[in-house]
């Protein structure tokens, strides 16, 4: 992934120096496997384990010829550590480290996105909270409906990303596999035991039935989890983005002092953040496409999906977490601006409030359609006119035939749209 779209934690896990470090890692677990098990003395674990290390030029330049990157890996390692890099890759096919780094590097990568994504549940959390109580249109199809308030708009993306979280921890927990079972994964040059030792020292569990490689089902739960939480990401910056038009103007971006929005117009102040998030949103969703299509490989494996995984492992994991941290970033700094909301609450009339009539009129006995096509009259007319639908309704002599003065009092109190709005902030988000 381009620097830009890269934070320092997570763009340092993906290094080709990291990579390398990370297969280092694991062959030198499977050394203390071999050793536990009486296959390395320990002298010689003694040895590899002070003169093991590897020059990334050396690996490059090896490459070059051997055109494998594991042998090209082994070769600058053995270089390195003398006699006893004879027991380094004892009994072991490429996959078996490959594989397994690959699970050591998504778990530390899937657990730096869950720290990003709690704290991004934290900022829609206090943002919910802080703003329960404010009154703002709600919309279907782009129009006007009914009021709704704004900490419960954030509470429903608290509620998505609340699920997210959970179904990418259990993606996590999915690709927190190794596999130490050899070149078919029959174990027959190896010992089960060496694979659940040496992924003990790894922190992962041994996958309990691999063939060459670690079945790609796993990585695609992985990325598909992502994928997912990029939709909510997108949904939640589509949503900004609306809030921020011209004519809406309930919420916008925050503008920092200096900061220039336009070329060409000084006025502008754009949505930048919320439209830079759905764009790369799609491409995690894209990569997610490709996961998926590893899953098929022929016979016991074949390497078609390998080239993909070196693209999309490093690519999905630091875009999601560029883009949870300038997410949080956005809705912190986000500029609420309740003026505009309320001015937006009556913009369309007070119309609104057709459905609080619309009950009313049922309640006092009268059939629904004729009730509705009493309420639609007025509301029609208002629209076209735009005249004051709670005055109208109060002119209305056949509505007033069947509501009294107290009755439409009632239908016109704004408050009524936040009775239940504490107990769904309860549920959401806890006591």
């Amino acid at each position: 992934m381009i620097e830009r779209y890269s934070r320092p934690e997570m763009a340092a896990l993906w290094t080709l120096e990291n990579k390398f470090a990370v297969w280092l890692e694991v062959e030198l677990a499977v050394c203390r496997a071999w050793n536990r098990l009486g296959q390395v003395p320990d002298a010689g674990l003694a040895e590899i384990t002070a003169k093991a290390g590897f020059d990334v030029d050396r690996i490059l330049e090896i490459e070059k010829k051997t055109r494998h990157d594991v042998i090209a890996f082994l070769t600058a390692v053995e270089e390195k550590v003398g006699p006893s890099a004879r027991y380094i890759h004892l009994g072991c096919t490429s996959s078996d480290i490959v594989d397994t780094a690959n699970g050591v590097l998504l778990t530390r990568a899937g657990r730096i996105i869950l720290d990003g994504t709690d704290r991004l549940l934290a900022v829609l959390k206090g943002m919910a909270l802080k703003h329960k109580g404010r009154l703002c249109m709600g919309r279907t199809h782009g129009v006007h409906a009914e009021p709704v308030s704004f900490g419960l708009k954030m509470a429903s993306f608290y509620a998505e990303f609340s699920r997210h979280r959970e179904r990418f921890a259990q993606a996590l927990e999915g690709v927190r596999v190794g596999k130490i079972s050899g070149a078919v994964g029959t174990y027959a040059h190896l010992d089960p035991r060496l694979e659940e030792i040496t992924c003990e020292l790894l922190g992962l569990a041994p996958d309990p039935i691999s063939t060459q490689i670690i079945q790609r089902d796993r990585h695609a739960h992985f990325f598909t989890a992502l994928a997912l939480m990029a939709g909510g990401v997108e949904r939640l910056c589509t949503e900004l983005r609306h809030l921020q038009r011209t004519e809406v103007l309930e919420a916008e971006e925050g503008f920092a002092k200096g900061q220039k929005g336009s070329s060409a117009m000084p006025h502008k102040k754009n949505p930048i953040s919320a439209e830079n998030l759905c764009g790369l949103s799609r491409l995690v969703r894209s990569n997610s496409l490709a996961s998926m299509e590893n899953m098929a490989l022929w016979h016991e494996r074949d390497i078609s999906h390998s080239s993909v995984e070196r693209v999309i492992m490093p690519d999905s994991t630091i875009l999601m977490d560029y883009i949870l941290h300038r997410l949080s970033g956005l809705v912190e700094n986000l500029r609420v601006i309740p003026e505009n909301m309320e001015r937006n609450l009556m913009g369309s009339c007070g119309l609104f409030y057709s459905q609080r009539v619309l009950m009313a009129l049922l309640e006092s006995g009268l059939p629904r359609q004729k009730a509705y096509e009493m309420v639609q009259k007025v509301a029609m007319r208002c629209w076209e006119e735009r005249l004051s639908f709670p005055d109208e309704v109060r002119k209305d002599g056949e509505i007033l035939t069947h509501l009294s003065a107290q009755a439409l009092d009632a239908a016109f109190d704004p408050s009524y749209y936040l009775r239940y709005e504490e107990m769904i902030l309860g549920r959401v988000l806890g006591g």
